[in-house]
């Protein structure tokens, strides 16, 4: 195996790991939360290096702390729930002739 090998396997790994990464918080982001809180919270713990401390708290979700009624919308944006306009307009069916 020729070094350019080594280099493109490697790139190639990094690029499919990343994909895998954004499709995982993407598509599940309740167990993406919960998986990266207890990565976190495994990294945080008394007697650990703080380079490890450090990450932990780095990959500590933020998580909204209120409830249903405050606003909060399910993105955990904590921004004003977008409003529906019911702007219902009736039908009117004009004949061809």
């Amino acid at each position: 195996m020729s070094t350019f090998q080594l280099i493109q396997g490697v790139i190639i790994g990094v690029v499919v790991l990343a994909s895998l990464y954004v499709a995982f918080r993407k598509l599940l982001p309740k167990t993406s939360t919960r998986v990266m809180a207890g990565v976190s919270a495994s990294l945080n713990h008394d007697g650990r290096p703080g380079v490890l401390r450090t990450l932990g708290k780095k990959l500590q979700p933020a998580s909204a702390s209120g409830s249903c009624g405050d606003g909060c919308g399910s993105c955990n944006s904590c921004g004003p729930a977008p409003t529906a306009k019911n702007d219902a307009q009736p039908l009117t069916f004009k004949s061809r002739q």
